[in-house]
């Protein structure tokens, strides 16, 4: 089965996942927000239609990452409900880029499907 946008779209969001939750310990607080949002620049932001709003969405994913990088880590409660945001702007990310996102030329060329095809499927497109 051939890999889809929608695919690494899917992956990236579940690698930023794993990365939130490796947090405190495997990653330093400064690395955090990158380690995030690696997974998708590499390999979804490139692929895309710019969009302004799926750059937002990108975005809130960086600051609620930096946002749990300084939650002080002694700080049980605070630590849970700042993870909580990240994993609400990731998911944000994720179905903003399956409801909004349009495959570019660069991603129709490695096979990720039609340019200006959207990335998710008509049930995740909001209505209007």
């Amino acid at each position: 089965m051939a890999t889809t946008l929608a695919d690494l779209v899917a992956r990236a969001a579940a690698t930023a996942h794993r990365q939130a939750q490796r947090f405190p310990g495997a990653l330093t607080k400064d690395a955090l927000p990158w380690a995030v949002i690696e997974a998708y620049d590499a390999d979804v932001r490139g692929n895309l239609a710019r969009d302004p709003r799926i750059e937002d969405e990108r975005d809130a994913v960086l600051i609620a990452a930096v946002k749990l990088a300084e939650t002080p880590t002694d700080e049980d409660d605070e630590m849970a409900e700042a993870r909580h945001r990240l994993a609400g702007a990731i998911d944000g990310l994720e179905r903003t880029v399956m409801a909004l996102g349009l495959v570019n030329r660069q991603a129709m060329k490695q096979g990720l499907g039609e340019a200006g095809q959207r990335v998710g499927p008509a049930e995740d497109r909001p209505a209007g």
